[in-house]
């Protein structure tokens, strides 16, 4: 554990962390509410941060002046990629796959076929965990754009793949 943020007599002292610029505390001290603040949260702010109160001349009791909480910072997908692979061509089988980068939790994956002939895939054809979209047995109808949305709690991007059949 590393010390981000003490009050001592009540002076507020930030310590020497990566943290210094972005914490602070919510409310003026004398309010006894020690609500911290950090902004412009990273993903490497998540984790558990541990709030201990130690008043002069009482007794301590152990575990019983700690708080905890976990912190988990969301981070949006990164604008994922689009690929086929196989040969596009009458009567073969070809995979479309969608990753993204970037995205905490792991974005989900869904793959729609754009209008003029909308369509939306389920499994077994579709993995919403890897982002693959297998289509078998190709024909001409078949071709068209392919648009995957990576989605979690923070947010969605996605990337589309023109099939030419």
């Amino acid at each position: 554990p590393m010390q981000i943020l003490s009050v001592i007599g009540g002076v507020v002292k930030v310590e020497e962390t990566d943290l210094k610029s972005r914490v602070g505390l919510l409310y003026p001290i004398d309010t006894h509410n020690i609500s911290l603040f950090i902004n412009a949260s990273r993903e490497q702010d998540s984790g558990q941060y541990m709030c201990t109160v130690n008043v002069v001349d009482d007794v301590i009791r152990m575990h019983k002046n700690v708080g905890l909480i976990n912190l988990t910072v969301l981070v949006p997908p990164a604008t994922p990629t689009c690929q086929l692979h196989g040969s596009a061509v009458v009567g073969a089988n070809v995979t479309l796959s969608c990753s993204s980068k970037k995205g905490k939790p792991s974005p989900m994956y869904q793959w729609q076929r754009e209008p003029p002939i909308l369509q939306v895939f389920f499994p077994p054809a579709q993995d919403q965990a890897k982002g693959t979209l297998k289509l078998t047995n190709l024909s001409l109808e078949m071709s068209g754009v392919y648009v995957c949305r990576a989605e979690n709690q923070a947010g969605s991007e996605s990337c589309s793949i023109v099939l030419e059949v």
